[in-house]
């Protein structure tokens, strides 16, 4: 099975890299599923009721699911399957990245400019809870430099995330991105931005379909702390005839206007900041934001879900993801007054999973929660 892309600057892989990555994700669908129907299983009969006994009556907390499934052996054993599979999409595909990276490196330097633009920042300080755990269990996390006009983090970026999501984000990786566009126009549909700040955008995927969902002149700004990711994700987009703005910043504190942009987004960046962080980013956002503009940020948040609480939870201790289980208990329409908008302007809500590509019903049924506000035009 082929996991390639429609890119020019997509890493390829030999015959035997490709076998290997194929047979992680394989093994992979397997162990997730094993563990998804296991756990849902044990927490319905066992876990939970045990918990809700001896609580008085009241819905478990985090760290009690965890400490309780933590004393089943046989989940004990599929969730070290898990990280075990994590280790090994890295262990196969980083050496194969490393084999081409001259070459990457390379390609990405002839497409530096050729339409868009790339800003780095060599003296940016990276966020402490960024620098503290290789996140998500990469080793050397994203901003690591390799070489000069390093790329290394970014190209492994769109070969291990085109096998860890499994066929769902499909064939550009681009659904988180086209998702949030159904919703913001679902929500907003007098909105007409002609800038828009994507934050902490990686290599870009969720960042491209802004280029084609709100008119040919729109202007599109895409940012990021790791130059590794930047500058793959730049090629990326001019690879694939894209006029994206990207430029290496930090969320919490951007060196932009204020009232520059009328759309800011994320997608999946509010787990990858401190509780801290996520309050300066929705601050920074409403400062950036011109009148009548609005601020869009989903993230993987599951408060009515007990298991889905449950996994983020072990993805925080256990796949190195250190905010993913606290942010399930954050109230956002809080977090978005504490930045300076009315409460009246502000939307929590659900974008349910989709892109222009597949039809609906071919999608799992997952969402993701947006915690979306305006500013008062006046």
């Amino acid at each position: 099975m082929q996991n390639n892309s429609t890119h020019a600057m997509f890493p390829d892989a030999t015959h035997d890299e490709q076998a290997m990555q194929s047979f992680v994700k394989t093994l992979r669908v397997y162990v997730l599923g094993e563990f998804q129907h296991t756990g849902r299983d044990l927490l319905q009969t066992r876990i939970e009721p045990a918990v809700r006994k001896a609580n008085g009556g009241r819905e478990p907390t985090r760290r009690q699911l965890r400490e309780a499934f933590a004393q089943v052996p046989v989940h004990r054993a599929w969730s070290s399957m898990l990280r075990v599979t994590q280790e090994i999409l890295y262990d196969t595909v980083g050496p194969s990245i490393e084999r081409q990276l001259p070459d990457l490196v390379s390609q990405a330097r002839a497409l530096r400019g050729k339409k868009g633009s790339l800003v780095l920042d060599p003296d940016l300080e990276m966020p402490r809870y960024l620098t503290a755990v290789d996140i998500h269990s990469k080793p050397g996390s994203y901003q690591q430099e390799l070489m000069a006009d390093d790329v290394f983090a970014g190209a492994e970026f769109d070969r291990t995330y085109r096998l860890y999501s499994m066929g769902t984000n499909g064939p550009n990786l681009d659904a988180a991105g086209w998702s949030l566009i159904a919703w913001i126009k679902k929500t907003y549909p007098d909105l007409r931005p002609k800038r828009i700040l994507d934050m902490g955008c990686t290599v870009g995927h969720s960042t491209l379909p802004y280029v084609r969902a709100f008119g040919d002149d729109v202007e599109v700004h895409a940012i990021d702390v790791a130059a590794p990711c930047l500058r793959y994700g730049h090629a990326r987009a001019v690879a694939m005839d894209e006029a994206v703005h990207f430029s290496q910043q930090n969320a919490e504190g951007t060196n932009f206007a204020e009232g520059s942009f009328d759309l800011v987004v994320s997608h999946l960046l509010m787990h990858e900041t401190s509780r801290t962080g996520v309050r300066n980013v929705f601050a920074e956002s409403r400062r950036l934001l011109a009148p009548g503009g609005v601020m869009a940020h989903a993230d993987g948040v599951q408060p009515d879900d007990l298991f889905a609480k449950y996994y983020a939870e072990w993805m925080a201790h256990f796949n190195n993801e250190p905010f993913l289980g606290s942010i399930q208990d954050e109230d956002f329409v809080e977090i978005c007054v504490g930045a300076g908008f009315r409460r009246t302007d502000c939307i929590v809500g659900r974008a349910p999973l989709w892109r222009p590509d597949a039809r609906p019903e071919d999608l799992p049924n997952s969402s993701s929660l947006v915690a979306s506000a305006r500013k008062p035009c006046a």
